[in-house]
């Protein structure tokens, strides 16, 4: 091995860094510990009979070409697929809007490769999700933190520093938003909102990228229509998955934009990949064609209600006061504000001792705040450890504050 590795290391790969959460799902591995900590679906929404008949399917009539290359753009099929439901919701979107990548993270990780030099502004919610960031941090982007409420990213503070960066000269490459069950806070942004920050991504020019992994799994209030539809004009980039809507294992995802975008896009994945796996592409197109999706995402969102139910009431029975927490319609994930005074690194470090774990909320803050923040997934444990962990953990604050 050579002796001056450290030296040699490109730039991006020194700002590269670990997962934070893969890091800390490696601690919660104890039979013992419940861990609220990944962003984990139900292992019990995986349609594994199914599955297991579209697969010997996919083999039998079309293994020449599943286990073939497939074009970068993705299998057309698939992308008819999926651009058809887009239509259904009455979403304007061809197939020649749409490239497949190997789920929405390498799309997380293409548009800042082709969007952003060193030193480049992208603004981005605060908190928001750590995969984003840190992809975006990789290729040297200068993230800007926008504070969020309970309808997502506040309008008037971008504005503000929009406003800002033109008077010194400066354009952000994008606005990075999750406008639907929010990682990390599951807030879910109104049609209104999304309308005052598409006005502004015009006003300024800058474009938005609309991450919507949670959009389908809502299992209570109404649909907001996305940012991408409310736009029309190319201004949004829509970025899709089924890690959460169908298998996670599948890596697969999507993105929605302008056809310019687009063939940028495929040149990028072209240098990273080629394309993404065949296989797996052609088993989820089977699969939609069955029709086994929707009943199938139907009985995930009804598990998901109970879950967040339980998980909710556990709160409202065990929590001390002082302890805030949002209530999600839909998505994986309940935000928990602690008192001003604590710290949840520090807490984190009892909740193990009581056998819970969780997500400090720091990491979802490009600027470093968010130290009283936890986040809380209530999707992967059964609702009698979603129960017993909220008690863990309501017990783990209370040896806290003493």
């Amino acid at each position: 091995m050579i002796n001056d590795l450290d030296q040699i290391l490109s730039a991006s790969a020194n700002r590269m860094k670990r997962s934070v959460i893969r890091e800390l799902l490696k601690m919660t591995q104890r039979a013992e510990l419940i861990s609220f900590a990944g962003g984990l679906p139900s292992p019990e929404s995986f349609p594994v009979q199914q599955l297991k008949e579209v697969v010997a399917e996919v083999l039998d009539t079309d293994s020449a070409r599943a286990l073939q290359y497939s074009e970068t753009e993705g299998d057309k099929r698939l992308r008819e697929i999926l651009v058809d439901r887009y239509r259904k919701a009455k979403v304007n979107v061809s197939i020649n809007n749409l490239i497949i990548t190997t789920a929405s993270q390498q799309a997380l990780d293409l548009l800042p490769k082709i969007f952003v030099n060193p030193g480049d502004k992208v603004i981005c919610g605060l908190p928001s999700y750590l995969g984003g960031l840190s992809a975006f941090a990789v290729y040297g982007a200068d993230l800007i933190g926008i504070e969020l409420d309970g309808q997502g990213m506040r309008s008037d503070l971008l504005e503000q520093k929009l406003e800002e960066l033109k008077k010194k000269g400066q354009k952000p490459k994008f606005i990075y938003v999750i406008p639907d069950f929010q990682n990390p806070t599951g807030v879910n942004m109104p049609e209104k909102r999304r309308m005052e920050i598409i006005e502004l991504a015009r006003k300024y020019n800058v474009l938005i990228v609309e991450d919507s992994p949670y959009r389908e799994v809502r299992f209570a209030g109404t649909s907001q229509r996305t940012m991408y539809e409310l736009d029309g004009t190319g201004q949004v980039i829509l970025l899709g998955t089924m890690s959460k809507i169908f298998a996670p294992g599948f890596r697969l995802g999507w993105v929605l934009a302008h056809e310019d975008i687009i063939d940028k896009l495929v040149v990028a994945k072209q240098n990273t990949d080629l394309c993404t796996s065949s296989f797996v592409q052609k088993i989820a197109a089977r699969y939609f064609e069955k029709g086994y999706f929707e009943p199938n995402l139907a009985h995930t969102n009804a598990l998901y209600k109970e879950k967040r139910n339980a998980m909710v009431a556990a709160f409202h029975q065990y929590m001390p006061q002082g302890v805030k927490w949002t209530e999600p319609e839909g998505g994986l994930f309940l935000f928990v504000n602690l008192p001003k005074n604590m710290d949840a690194e520090d807490l984190f470090r009892i909740a193990i001792e009581e056998n819970v774990a969780f997500v400090p909320g720091t990491v979802f803050y490009c600027n470093g705040q968010g130290k009283n923040t936890l986040r809380i997934n209530f999707s992967y444990m059964s609702k009698e450890m979603n129960v017993e962990g909220s008690r863990r953990l309501a017990g783990a604050i209370k040896r806290m504050m003493k």
